[in-house]
């Protein structure tokens, strides 16, 4: 779904949008999860956060360890048991694994995935990984040293942050989290994606996750799919369109709730 129609097709139909994007009357919002991946910590989401809050959503991040996906899951379980009502549950590259798991949540009601991995039942981001399409760039992954992977500083830019000013891109790349290979590993045991609506950002311009890639998750999962073009690291460099697609998710939680 293109950005621009979508919020054209919002105004025509008489959603009530506000300059910020909001399209419910009182109290009616979930609240929204989000969950960074591999290579970066939270922070990373705080001009999405800024659109959501100011539009009248309760925003919690939530700070994986990346040390495994069973911690991860843990993390994520334990912000959305603080969370009051229905719960749109968003996840980033690794965070699309983590929410893939901890989205089986009885309050999680809607799944976001941002150029995320989906894994299915038995399946981890390793083997989603240990099959790259045909042509596609390698992400510049170092070799781990004691359990822990980083990206090389040299070319995090270009593969992770191609569309970022270079000094924020520099920035993310001097500022690292280690992702732990046991995370990578980590095996989903059910899919929350198949039991609740999912939406997927497919991210043309990612040179971490293949476009090919993104699109056959999206497939798999049966998800509403928004398009854009940029890199990896869209949440950051391109808030708006996030923003946008997670809201259309929690306007059909709000819908289905009443």
């Amino acid at each position: 779904m293109n950005i621009s129609k979508f919020l054209a097709a919002a105004a025509v139909g008489g959603m009530m949008l506000t300059a910020g994007g909001s399209a419910f009357a009182g109290d009616a919002r979930p609240s929204v999860v989000l969950v960074h991946g591999g290579f970066v910590d939270g922070s990373g989401w705080e001009s999405v956060y800024d659109i959501l809050t100011h539009d009248g959503y309760k925003v919690s991040i939530v700070q994986n360890s990346t040390s495994s996906l069973a911690d991860d899951v843990a993390f994520t379980k334990r912000v959305l048991e603080q969370q009051a009502g229905p719960v749109v549950l968003v996840g980033h590259s690794y965070g699309g694994a983590v929410i893939t798991e901890a989205g089986n949540a009885d309050n999680v009601k809607a799944l976001v995935y941002i150029t995320a991995f989906a894994p299915d039942a038995g399946e981890s981001v390793q083997t989603l990984i240990s099959h790259p399409v045909p042509g596609a760039p390698a992400p510049p992954i170092l070799a781990p040293r004691d359990g822990w992977l980083l990206l090389d500083n040299a070319k995090f830019s270009a593969a992770f942050a191609s569309d970022l000013p270079p000094k924020k891109a520099r920035f993310m790349a001097d500022s690292q989290v280690p992702w732990n290979v046991a995370a990578l590993g980590g095996t989903i045991s059910t899919p929350a994606w198949k039991s609740k609506p999912t939406f997927y950002l497919v991210v043309d311009g990612d040179h971490m996750i293949p476009v090919e890639a993104q699109r056959a998750m999206a497939k798999r999962a049966s998800a509403t799919v928004m398009n854009t073009k940029g890199s990896h690291a869209i949440y950051v460099s391109n808030p708006k369109v996030v923003a946008a697609l997670i809201e259309q998710a929690a306007k059909g939680v709000a819908t289905t709730s009443k």
